[in-house]
């Protein structure tokens, strides 16, 4: 099936259709289409007074062609010339789906999934606009700074966004959505505290004479023998971060928010959620870790928690650093981040340069190795991933779910076992994807993260991304969604999963799909 769709204000059209032009004239009644049964074609408008689309068959939008205000060639609509693909301007509601030349891929059951053209990242080299990214420092608790970047700021009466990142990365890895979506709301995201930019400022320990002199540590900080004042009790963990994010959105962005967290991110967002619902528009999570700790909760769990000496306070013990110390030379190595980079991205072809020189400055920070101690030794969060999801859903917060198809380590049963916790909630299954798909096809994300919060600021007068078709979407739809990189046109396909969609039925269909080609293979002669 192939959709065509353009906006009222402007159209932009990616025609690759074997459609054939009579030689004298280009008007639409000499406009041949191609006569499979397989084909289906549809043009769809997008409403610019609320953004739902409007489909028709080619037909009806033939026949508006010449209805009205005379006789309009398709040259007129976009410039569609004989045998050529071509990509014309337009605003970030114009997409349009390709021909059959461009359909590259099938889908789980069997389907080639419509093409769609959605808006790349700005390209600043070709005098795009990319909304700047303030980098700032927020003063939360003594010698504890927390830093974060924004961008948007001037669109004072768009929604706010705030971006939680993943273990071991910080703000920087959202710098393709600050660009991006800065455009057209005001976007925050910070860094967690113990991780990118907001280590702490000094030494949380004290070394004695012997110690510092002995075991020649003073150029790293936590593994001193006494602890400051200051970072008495002080631990990175799950309820830290969630306090953090919390007193951030009060005192300085100053109102309820839409929260997108990626990995350990997406967790902490629900679990602030869960705790702050007053404080949450909506969650998006981004291939969400669905656990977090490994020791258990001295509220939760006093008497089982009594059982472990050290729960990742300072200063560390003895013990304790010597394993540190081991395992941060192999976790801190070039080659070991490279290694990981290399498994969280799907698509190796994508630039992770930044990502990676940012991840290894921060390694070498004074207080880095200490920092990964304590998140790693600290206990879980008083709430479950499950707990959290729960107590989400009876407080209405809106939830998205988009996650990396290939993502070797938070698999896509994961992402499949919140859908069925949350059926109501958009699942949106992006491939190729890793871990990471907001760094990955930001693209994509950028996309779908824009249609979410309109569909929920408009009341659901928007409708969802790739949601055209209502009974179709409540099982599940795939849709090619393309875009242009560099100059060179690039593609993803995003599976929708609808309110009626169960892993059984996605299996059965699979089957069922498989059965019929097998079948369609053994009779065909």
């Amino acid at each position: 099936m192939d959709i065509l769709t353009s906006s009222t204000a402007s159209c932009c059209l990616v025609v690759n259709l074997r459609w054939k032009l009579a030689e004298s004239g280009s008007n639409s009644s000499q406009l041949k289409l191609p006569t499979s049964r397989e084909r289906k074609i549809l043009f769809a408008r997008t409403n610019q007074r609320n953004g739902s689309l409007r489909f028709s068959s080619v037909d009806k939008f033939l026949k508006k062609l010449n209805h009205g205000k005379g006789s309009r060639s398709l040259d007129s609509f976009g410039g569609l010339k004989n045998g050529n693909s071509k990509v014309f301007s337009g605003n970030s509601s114009s997409y349009v789906v390709g021909g059959e030349d461009d359909v590259g891929s099938i889908t789980e059951n069997g389907e080639s999934p419509t093409k769609v053209l959605i808006p790349g990242l700005p390209d600043e080299s070709n005098g795009e606009y990319s909304a700047p990214i303030s980098s700032c420092f927020w003063k939360w608790k003594p010698k504890l700074n927390v830093h974060y970047e924004k961008a948007g700021c001037e669109n004072v009466n768009s929604p706010p966004v705030l971006f939680l990142p993943g273990f071991g990365v910080g703000s920087f890895h959202y710098e393709k959505q600050l660009k991006d979506l800065g455009r057209d709301y005001r976007v925050w995201a910070i860094d967690f505290l113990g991780q990118g930019m907001s280590l702490p400022v000094e030494n949380p320990t004290l070394f004695s004479k012997d110690g510092a002199a002995s075991e020649g540590k003073d150029s790293i900080w936590g593994f001193g023998d006494e602890i400051e004042p200051w970072a008495n009790e002080l631990v990175f963990s799950m309820d830290l971060w969630q306090d953090q994010v919390r007193k951030f959105i009060e005192e300085v962005i100053g109102e309820p928010v839409y929260i997108v967290g990626n990995s350990l991110g997406g967790f902490v967002a629900l679990y602030f959620a869960a705790r702050y619902p007053h404080l949450v528009k909506g969650v998006t999570l981004l291939n969400a870790t669905p656990f977090w700790g490994f020791l258990p909760n001295p509220i939760r769990s006093p008497r089982l928690a009594r059982i472990f000496p050290w729960s990742g306070t300072f200063p560390l013990p003895a013990n304790v650093r010597k394993l540190i110390e081991f395992f941060w030379q192999k976790i801190s190595d070039p080659k070991s981040i490279a290694e990981i980079l290399k498994q969280v991205y799907a698509d190796h072809s994508t630039n992770i340069d930044n990502v990676f020189s940012r991840i290894l400055e921060i390694t070498q920070h004074p207080a880095a190795a200490a920092s990964f101690a304590s998140i790693m030794f600290a206990p879980q969060g008083q709430l479950s991933f499950r707990e959290t999801l729960a107590s989400c859903k009876m407080s209405d917060i809106p939830i998205c779910l988009m996650y990396g198809k290939e993502d070797p380590w938070v698999k896509p049963v994961w992402g499949l076992q919140v859908k069925q916790q949350v059926p109501e909630a958009p699942y949106y299954e992006i491939s190729p994807a890793g871990h990471c798909p907001h760094d990955e096809v930001p693209e994509a994300v950028n996309y779908l993260l824009r249609g979410w919060i309109k569909n929920l600021e408009s009341h659901g007068s928007v409708a969802l991304p790739l949601h055209e078709d209502a009974e179709v979407v409540e099982n599940s739809i795939a849709r090619d969604l393309e875009f242009v990189r560099e100059g060179s046109r690039k593609s993803v396909i995003v599976r929708f999963f609808g309110s009626r969609f169960s892993i059984w039925n996605s299996f059965s269909s699979y089957i069922k799909s498989q059965f019929k080609e097998t079948t369609s293979r053994i009779l065909t002669p």
